[in-house]
């Protein structure tokens, strides 16, 4: 933890920091509120934005599915702008010490995330949001520092490409308990383990994106130890890493069009607009052969995703830093200061995080009298509210005391 001066701030990208704040807004505590006032009011527009905060089953794309691979995208676009100053100041290797230290410490930190040593092995989590972000921004950081953007493109095209060349081309066993039949592969649907999993089949399957049943999943279920997220495999594990690094790839070309002084800023808009369309139609198009898949992170997924980023950046980059409409972000300045630290402090707290903070100051009668006197579920609504208000405050208090925690 350390503290930072002003001129901190005033050299970083003001619309970075107001994007990554409206990206973590959103799993905060934010969905909560839209939820409860969907369970108040429901209504085709309530409906439409409680749909649209919950991911897709599988196949498909919701706005919750960008929340990830935006913030993958962003620390891409980051990472251009700290290593930068960092290889002027120290060479190329205090960059890579600095890499280094902070993806072991990211990786470190998402193993305590996860639980850590609360549950005995091999009840332990060892893949997890944090722990690809840890490994997403060491490669990507690495590749930053010793490769020209030719060669970084390159590595992008290969590691979509190659995926989808896996998962398309390479055999595995069908291990559905009948081959064949019509199982899927999930935690709710009851499979827990790999012993409820055909995993001797030979009957092989190539192309197959069905949930539980591809390439990607079978490499969680037979190599992937300790727990899985879901169940049998882990939407976080280890084949699918590959094309979320390519996620973090993008944003460090976004991050070097933006830092590129020799561009007009009006052209970078236009450039991230215009690529991000491309980017999401080209991944709407190979959705056709190769589904978008939130959950296994197929390449048209991180097309699809990639492209929004872009726009959406583009966008705020336009608003925040070209026209100076400020205002209305700064609690999205705050967020995006902090994400870590909200991220964690939230977890930490248990469950829910601040809405179980919430909970305990418009819980019980509170919410009861609101239930009773406005409308059935408006207590929740409350609830949630207190919540937004909790984590929006906390944040505003860690930036005013220029308190940011630093991997």
């Amino acid at each position: 933890m350390n503290t930072e001066s002003t001129g901190f701030q005033s050299e970083r990208l003001m619309s970075l920091d107001a994007l990554r704040g409206f990206d973590m807004f959103w799993i905060l505590g934010a969905d909560s509120f839209v939820y409860a006032l969907h369970e108040t009011s429901q209504n085709a527009v309530t409906k439409f934005l409680a749909t649209q905060l919950d991911h897709a089953e599988w196949a498909g794309f919701h706005f919750y599915d960008l929340i990830f691979p935006l913030f993958i995208f962003m620390m891409g676009v980051s990472t251009v702008f700290s290593l930068t100053k960092i290889m002027e100041r120290e060479g190329r290797a205090g960059a890579v010490k600095r890499v280094i230290r902070r993806g072991v410490l990211l990786f470190i930190v998402a193993l305590i995330y996860s639980g850590g040593f609360t549950n005995p092995w091999p009840d332990m989590r060892l893949m997890g949001v944090l722990n690809r972000i840890a490994i997403c921004y060491t490669v990507g950081g690495l590749l930053f520092i010793f490769l020209k953007p030719r060669s970084i493109a390159v590595i992008t095209a290969a590691l979509l490409l190659g995926y989808w060349a896996l998962l398309a081309c390479v055999p595995f066993p069908d291990v559905r308990p009948t081959p064949g039949g019509d199982s899927v592969i999930t935690k709710e649907a009851g499979f827990t383990n790999v012993v409820q999993l055909n995993m001797a089949s030979t009957n092989l399957l190539r192309g197959s994106y069905i949930q539980g049943v591809n390439l990607t999943d079978y490499i969680d279920q037979k190599y992937l130890p300790a727990r899985k997220y879901d169940g049998t495999y882990d939407p976080e594990g280890i084949l699918s890493t590959m094309p979320a690094i390519a996620s973090g790839l993008l944003g460090i070309f976004a991050g070097l069009l933006v830092r590129n002084k020799s561009v007009p800023d009006k052209k970078k808009v236009l450039w991230l607009l215009g690529a991000g369309a491309a980017s999401a139609a080209l991944g709407w198009i190979w959705n056709m052969d190769f589904p978008v898949i939130k959950k296994i992170w197929t390449s048209s997924y991180v097309l699809v995703a990639g492209g929004y980023s872009a726009m959406l950046l583009g966008a705020f980059y336009w608003i925040v830093d070209i026209k100076k409409w400020r205002k209305w972000c700064q609690p999205f300045v705050w967020i995006g200061m902090n994400p870590i630290t909200l991220y964690l402090a939230s977890n930490f707290m248990g469950g829910l995080g601040f809405e179980k903070l919430a909970r305990r100051l418009a819980g019980g009668p509170v919410k009861g009298f609101f239930d009773a006197h406005v409308t059935a579920g408006f207590g929740d609504l409350v609830i949630a509210a207190a919540a937004v208000v909790l984590f929006l405050w906390f944040a505003r208090f860690l930036y005013q005391r220029k308190i940011f925690l630093r991997f």
